[in-house]
C-alpha cells in the first residue's frame, strides 16, 4: 500500500515549533538508556546482565554443535605445557649449552631437570595424536560429525588430539576459555567448531553435554579438576556413566593412591571401577569401543561397520 503521509512518529518535533527541542532530542537518543539492549555492551557487560551472558555463552555454541551434526563426542584432556617430541628436545639442548656456560647455576639445573622431565613426557603427545587419528578414522568420511573428537582447545595433549584428527581429514571441536594470559587456540581444531568461553561452567557443560568418553593424558590443576567433576558426577549419578580412561600408567599411578583412598573409607571399593588406567592410545581406544560394545551402546551402533576415512 503506497503511504499517503507521514505517520507523526517518523519525524522529530519540529525545530520551527521549539527552537531547542532539536538538542534534546540529540541528548536523548545519545543516552545508554535509549539503546536497543541487544546492542548496549555496556549494559550487556553489566553485573546484573550476568545470568543472560551465561545463556548466551550456552546458546552460542549448542546452536553451532546441533547445526554441524554433532550427536557425541570424545572428550581428551592433558597437559598444556607438554611439548611435541622434536620442540621438547630442542628446548633440553639448548638449556644444556647453558650449563655448559654455567655449570654451577642452580636456576639453570632446575631448568634442565625439567626439560629432561619434558621429554619423557613428550611421547604423549605423540600418543594423544595417534588417538585423535583413531576417532577422526571411526567416521564415515570428513562430513560425518555424529561422533568427533573435543578438546580444551589449547596447545600440548588438546593440540595433539585435534591434529590427530585433522591428519585423518576429520574436523575436531576446541572449548578454548579466555585466561589471565591469553590462550590461542591450535591450529587443527575444524574453524566452524573453534570456540572461545568465559566462564568455565558453561565449557564444563559442553565438555559433558555429549561426552560418551574421556581421555585423560598426564596433565596439572586443569586436567584433575575435569577428571575428578565427571567421576564425582558418574559417582553420584547426576552423569550417566562412560568409559573413562586414563593414559600413562607410571604417572597416574604415582600422582594418586588409589587404593589409600579406599583403605581410609573416602571412596567405595567399587568406585575404582569408574575408569581404567592403560599405558597408550590404542589400549584407551580397544577400551572405549570394548565398553560401548558390551552395553550395545550407540556409538557401538553407530561404528560397528566401520569405513574409517581416508587420509590426506
Amino acid at each position: 500500500m503506497k503511504k499517503v503521509y507521514d505517520l507523526p512518529w517518523e519525524k522529530p518535533k519540529s525545530i520551527k515549533e521549539d527552537p531547542g527541542c532539536g538538542a534534546l532530542i540529540d541528548t536523548l537518543m545519545e543516552s545508554p538508556s535509549y539503546r536497543l539492549a541487544e546492542e548496549d555492551t555496556d549494559f550487556l557487560k553489566s553485573e546484573e546482565a550476568r545470568p543472560v551472558r551465561l545463556h548466551l555463552e550456552y546458546l552460542k555454541a549448542e546452536v553451532i554443535m546441533q547445526k554441524m551434526g554433532v550427536e557425541q563426542t570424545i572428550v581428551v584432556f592433558g597437559g598444556a605445557r607438554i611439548k611435541e617430541p622434536k620442540s621438547a628436545l630442542k628446548k633440553l639442548k639448548k638449556i644444556e649449552k647453558k650449563i655448559k656456560a654455567n655449570p654451577g647455576d642452580e636456576k639453570l639445573l632446575l631448568a634442565l631437570r625439567a626439560a629432561e622431565r619434558m621429554v619423557e613426557l613428550s611421547r604423549f603427545y605423540k600418543d594423544a595424536r595417534k588417538l585423535g587419528r583413531m576417532v577422526g578414522n571411526a567416521g564415515d568420511g570428513p562430513e560425518d560429525n555424529r561422533v568427533i573428537m573435543m578438546t580444551g582447545g589449547g596447545p600440548g595433549i588438546m593440540e595433539a588430539a585435534n591434529r590427530g584428527a585433522y591428519d585423518v581429514g576429520a574436523k575436531s571441536i576446541g572449548l578454548n576459555i579466555q585466561l589471565p594470559y591469553e590462550q590461542y587456540p591450535n591450529p587443527y581444531i575444524c574453524p566452524e567448531l573453534c570456540f572461545q568461553f568465559h566462564y568455565f561452567a558453561i565449557r564444563k557443560l559442553h565438555f559433558l553435554k555429549r561426552a560418551h568418553a574421556l581421555v585423560a593424558y598426564p596433565g596439572g590443576f586443569g586436567t584433575l579438576d575435569e577428571l575428578f567433576e565427571l567421576l564425582t558426577l558418574i559417582q553420584t549419578h547426576k552423569s550417566p556413566e562412560m568409559p573413562v580412561v586414563l593414559v600413562g600408567k607410571a604417572y597416574w599411578e604415582r600422582l594418586i593412591d588409589w587404593e589409600m583412598l579406599v583403605d581410609m573409607g573416602a571412596i567405595a571399593p567399587g568406585d575404582l571401577k569408574l575408569f581404567a588406567i592403560v599405558d597408550n592410545a590404542k589400549e584407551a581406544w580397544d577400551y572405549i569401543i570394548e565398553w560401548h560394545t558390551s552395553r550395545k551402546s550407540y556409538l557401538y551402533r553407530l561404528y560397528r561397520g566401520d569405513k574409517g576415512r581416508k587420509k590426506k
